[in-house]
């Protein structure tokens, strides 16, 4: 069996309900924007829903918490997009659309 980061037992970890909106708003295939300043520090950070609107209820401690659980993932200067582990760690939910 594989383990990935500190804690290999992922399926029993608890995100928070934010956590779980974000992750959800990523899994039907949004993205994270950064802005960072001129010395690299991120300055802002923005969740967007795959139709394209900004959802207003990520900041920058809720986009860490994500990173440090490897539920989120950026390549090559993308924007950061839910990993595998990520799609585990979300309950599902109906799609209220």
């Amino acid at each position: 069996m594989r383990h990935d980061g500190a804690n290999p037992d992922f399926k029993t970890m608890d995100i928070s309900r934010n956590e779980q909106r974000i992750l959800h708003l990523l899994a039907q295939g949004g993205r994270i924007e950064l802005t960072r300043s001129d010395n690299r520090k991120i300055e802002q950070v923005d969740c967007y829903t795959r139709d394209g609107w900004v959802y207003p209820g990520l900041d920058l401690t809720l986009f860490r918490k994500l990173k440090a659980k490897r539920a989120i993932r950026s390549r090559g200067g993308r924007p950061y997009q839910i990993t595998e582990r990520g799609l585990k760690l979300v309950r599902s939910q109906p799609d209220n659309k």
